[in-house]
């Protein structure tokens, strides 16, 4: 007990404002307050909210109010999952792709992995006012490349309706994949040099012998690295996963950075922007909360399995 001085307060602090935080506001989640935090009856808890949020409707406490109606996150939920699914998949590819190509004793090999993982040391409000320049429809580089093949202008960042030259279509389809498409990418150039550099540390330590293995008994380039030195990755794609998979659930800032508003459009809302926008422009702090558990709940179902992975091979 004569270290307890050491990490008993760093404990005691932790506790307090992230799992007492989050204890808080699973249980305002279970109140009705709306408007002011000071007016939360903790004597009437239950879990209306959560009911909403998956099949909406008119809370109790705002059953008489104009417009009250509150929509279910089920559209919110489907783009976060697709924002979460296509950028952890395509930057691991990429990442891998970079990685086999540095780790073949390139020249300038410092200089390309700086490059590569120079945009990860960007905050998502820088890397998001870098993109709204590039995306935009009048002098931005994107536009300006379609402009070349015959496409464009496309407005992406300026309003919910895509117009491709003169002609207006409509956003049903279209809308979700170029702007949902636009924020993956924005991403993958931000994050792939992260991918990059944890499968270029799991390539380096592979035993040479193996590669030399695989050369003696014939195998080409391709059917070495498909065969022989990819599963050999599965820890380091793990790790990657899971890293990549939470940081597309905190992709608010750079969303709403991108487009400037709460409400980035049906096509490229997701529960962040959801519940950001249901607490501070809405004024729907119980039901916010609510969003902000399940959430939390996501992230863990995501960083639970790969911790408890860890433990069983005794790595934690």
């Amino acid at each position: 007990m004569r270290s307890a001085p050491f990490w008993l307060p760093p404990f005691l602090l932790v506790f307090l404002f992230v799992y007492g935080a989050i204890i808080w506001n699973f249980v305002i989640s279970l109140t009705n307050v709306s408007n002011n935090l000071s007016t939360i009856d903790y004597t009437n808890l239950d879990i209306e909210n959560y009911e909403i949020a998956f099949s909406g409707g008119t809370p109790s406490w705002a059953r008489f109010d104009v417009g009250s109606y509150i929509e279910p996150i089920w559209n919110a939920a489907q783009n976060t999952i697709v924002l979460m699914v296509a950028f952890a998949i395509i930057c691991l590819v990429l990442g891998l792709w970079l990685a086999i190509l540095i780790d073949r004793d390139i020249r300038f090999e410092n200089t390309f992995r700086t490059v590569y993982l120079l945009p990860m040391s960007l905050s998502f409000v820088v890397t998001a006012k870098f993109w709204a320049f590039m995306y935009n429809s009048e002098y931005g580089l994107v536009n300006l490349i379609f402009e070349v093949f015959g496409f464009g202008p496309i407005q992406i960042i300026q309003n919910s309706d895509i117009i491709v030259g003169s002609s207006m279509i409509g956003i049903a389809n279209l809308d979700l994949s170029v702007k949902m498409a636009a924020i993956v990418f924005a991403l993958i150039w931000q994050y792939s040099g992260y991918a990059m550099v944890v499968y270029l540390a799991g390539l380096r330590a592979i035993p040479k012998e193996h590669f030399e293995a695989a050369r003696v008994d014939g195998a080409s380039t391709i059917r070495m690295y498909w065969r022989v030195i990819i599963p050999q990755l599965r820890t380091a794609t793990v790790s990657a996963l899971v890293v990549l998979m939470v940081f597309s659930l905190k992709a608010f800032d750079f969303i709403y950075s991108l487009y400037g508003s709460y409400n980035p459009g049906s096509s490229a809302d997701i529960l962040a922007t959801r519940m950001v926008r249901e607490a501070y422009q809405n004024s729907r702090f119980a039901f916010a909360s609510a969003i902000a558990i399940i959430l939390f709940v996501m992230a863990l179902s995501i960083v639970a399995p790969y911790l408890y992975s860890q433990y069983k091979r005794g790595e934690l």
